[in-house]
């Protein structure tokens, strides 16, 4: 179980916080949509009692903000961090907030929003905002590889390349949804294959897998439920490797994985542990976390951080 919600102090005085930094991520999801939606987000704070600061930041800005933000955490100018955007901003924000020990309120504005799901955070920005004004503050694992933190996954295979092609034709102008159909089946044909040496739970085995999944926490893979966590404090990773198989059976893998009648045990070898070191002949492989791609030097070494990030929560986690 998580531990019991804890408020923020301000002036000594549990409760909910009284000043809020937001940091709008200017590209993500629906914060795009509305030049409305920063003054829209302050009267919905305001409403409810709170100040709340409101900047919209470049992409590539998020990070040096965030240090901005947690410097003025730290001189108690404001209480807590809200980031508004996908599970791709929310993950650069955590990558400075983790073991600051302070709190990190979540508005669900990006494209799919699986973090904000697993906080059990409505996906409804004034409901949304009535979550952080509650004060709820759960303690949550953060995951990281080579020194680079992640809140929810992180693979090698099938999929960073399929997030790669699906970028590229969105920048011709498709839709996310489509681009991503397209892409897969050319993910799929070209079959990227990697010869990995895996080590973990005190063993290290050699394996040749069109893709490796590794969570924080667990993963539900197969029903309804599929791609949701029931808990972010677990203190472990759930690593996932696909058996190796031809170009017919991953297919039929990956539409078992869509319809949510994935057999755990027939399809993939899986491990929880704390710590996960991948070393392949290559000098880099590409890399997703979070839904974001990277090119990252080999070796690759995933730890668990339990406990490192402070959250604003929804009721039932």
């Amino acid at each position: 179980m998580l531990d019991r919600p804890s408020a923020v102090q301000t002036n000594d005085t549990p409760g909910k916080p009284q000043r809020v930094c937001v940091l709008l991520n200017r590209s993500a999801g629906s914060a795009s949509e509305s030049t409305q939606l920063g003054a829209t987000i302050k009267a919905l704070f305001l409403a409810r009692g709170i100040i709340a600061e409101v900047t919209t930041v470049a992409a590539n800005r998020l990070e040096q903000e965030a240090k901005r933000v947690l410097h003025e955490l730290n001189d108690g100018a404001v209480d807590a961090i809200v980031v508004g955007g996908g599970d791709g901003t929310i993950s650069t924000v955590a990558s400075v907030m983790a073991s600051s020990e302070r709190p990190v309120g979540v508005l669900p504005l990006g494209t799919l929003n699986h973090f904000a799901k697993d906080l059990r955070i409505p996906l409804g920005l004034d409901e949304a905002v009535a979550t952080i004004a509650a004060g709820a503050i759960r303690k949550i694992d953060v995951a990281e590889v080579n020194g680079r933190t992640f809140i929810n996954n992180s693979s090698i295979g099938v999929y960073p390349y399929m997030v790669l092609d699906r970028d590229r034709r969105r920048h011709a102008g498709l839709p996310k949804w489509l681009a991503m159909i397209p892409a897969l089946l050319r993910t799929l044909w070209n079959l990227p294959l990697r010869r990995l040496s895996i080590t973990a739970a005190g063993g290290t085995g050699t394996y040749r897998s069109p893709c490796v999944f590794i969570g924080n926490n667990d993963y539900h893979l197969a029903g309804s439920s599929a791609g949701e966590r029931d808990r972010l404090d677990g203190g472990h990773l759930s690593l996932h490797i696909a058996r190796s198989q031809g170009r017919r059976a991953l297919i039929l893998l990956v539409l078992r994985t869509l319809l949510g009648s994935l057999d755990s045990a027939k399809d993939l070898q899986s491990f929880a542990v704390p710590s996960v070191e991948i070393k392949s002949k290559r000098k880099r492989l590409l890399v997703s976390f979070d839904g974001e791609i990277e090119i990252i030097r080999t070796p690759l070494s995933y730890r668990i951080k339990p406990g490192a990030l402070l959250v604003f929560a929804g009721p039932g986690l």
